[in-house]
């Protein structure tokens, strides 16, 4: 990182130092992911192949899912099926646990170990009936104070002809309007690939954590390579462009902490991965609890409105110049 980058990420680290801390939630978060990107700026910047190497862990077929982590983390886990509407939607898990002594509402994309399972839960990707079956969850868990843990784990929103015409990109938005809304803390995991639409769609909330070998970006390598070069065999140069790795997300500041996993992935130690998960997650919800509902709404709302800022004078020429 540059000297002018470290400077830069100093002096807003002593501004929020300096400010008065609301309820010691959003600002000293956010004191602490500068810290974090700090101390990562004397540790070398991830290698072509180690970025490239978190996409293949990311997709490793042995990595756990969020069933297994449901299964090592969660007591007393109920499952809800359906949206109520049309149809059962197994790409996305939904339902009540318990965790640490408090009840929290999950909501998870499911991948599948063997063909069949993978068949079946659509390899992940959720049609709308998924997004509404998780709606109305949120709604369940907004009536009762849950909190809401989501566990982001999909290669994008299923983009078939069926799945369009049902509405994929009515239900992703108003998902995201939704958990805009919530009054509740609000919690992702991104636990393999965090991927467009179908990570968003689930993951508009307070605090993103981010397993150190997972992936966060808004379109997949191939999906990138194939929109700008027509050739999802440069995949690996769009991975090296997006750079969705977890350190650079940190960096970027979409993501608000990196949970380490066992040496050599999660997929080695399951048991190990889902302990550091735990416990980083139980830190974040005690963090949370404490701050009123509507301070939670409005804190959230600012973290996105932060995100994706462009001056002026960056986006005048591109609207002038565009068809």
């Amino acid at each position: 990182m540059a000297a002018d980058d470290e400077r830069h990420l100093r002096e807003r680290l002593t501004k929020l130092r300096g400010l008065p801390l609301l309820r010691g939630t959003r600002l000293s978060g956010d004191a602490k992911r500068l810290e974090q990107q700090l101390e990562r700026i004397e540790e070398p910047e991830p290698s072509d192949q180690e970025i490239w190497r978190s996409v293949d862990l990311a997709r490793h077929s042995e990595r756990p899912y969020t069933l297994d982590y449901v299964e090592r983390l969660f007591e007393d886990y109920v499952e809800l099926h359906g949206d109520r509407a049309r149809a059962e939607d197994p790409a996305l898990v939904t339902g009540l646990a318990s965790f640490r002594d408090r009840t929290i509402a999950l909501i998870g994309q499911q991948k599948g170990r063997d063909i069949n399972e993978r068949t079946r839960r659509n390899f992940g990707m959720a049609h709308p009936e998924g997004y509404r079956k998780g709606m109305r969850l949120m709604e369940v868990a907004q009536r009762h104070g849950f909190p809401i843990v989501t566990f982001l784990d999909s290669p994008g929103a299923y983009p078939g002809v069926a799945a369009e015409q049902h509405g994929q990109g009515g239900a992703i938005a108003r998902s995201q309007a939704l958990m805009a809304r919530l009054t509740i803390p609000l919690v992702s995991c991104i636990i393999g690939e965090g991927n467009s639409g179908g990570a968003i769609a689930i993951g508009l909330v307070d605090r993103v954590l981010m397993q150190e070998h997972a992936i966060y970006s808004v379109i997949s390598p191939e999906g990138c390579a194939a929109i700008l070069w027509r050739d999802d065999a440069e995949k690996v140069k769009a991975a090296l462009a997006l750079k969705p790795d977890a350190a650079h997300c940190l960096e970027l500041g979409v993501i608000d902490e990196i949970v380490s996993e066992p040496k050599g992935g999660a997929h080695l130690n399951p048991d190990e991965a889902a302990r550091l998960l735990g416990d980083a997650l139980g830190r974040t919800l005690d963090q949370l609890s404490s701050v009123p509902g509507a301070e939670l709404r409005e804190q959230r709302r600012e973290r996105y409105r932060r995100i994706g800022i462009y001056t002026a004078g960056a986006t005048e020429p591109a609207l002038r110049g565009g068809s």
